[in-house]
């Protein structure tokens, strides 16, 4: 990943680099990847997250069409 520093104005590149690196996911990352995670755990997780996103998602297509 590439940012470019623009008139020596490092807090501003640094700022720029935080928020790409979040949208990419990368922080998350390497949150996961401090400690090994049985496959188990790992397989209860991902099925946790998929129905926090489901729910989310109904959530929000309750409140836009209304049932």
């Amino acid at each position: 990943m590439e940012v470019i520093v623009r008139d020596n104005n490092v807090d501003q590149a640094s700022r720029v680099l935080k928020k790409r690196m979040q949208r990419e996911g990368i922080y998350r990352e390497m949150k996961l990847r401090r400690h090994f995670e049985k496959p188990s755990e790992r397989r209860a997780r991902e099925k946790s997250e998929a129905t926090r996103r489901h729910r989310k998602l109904m959530r929000k297509r309750f409140d836009r069409e209304g049932y």
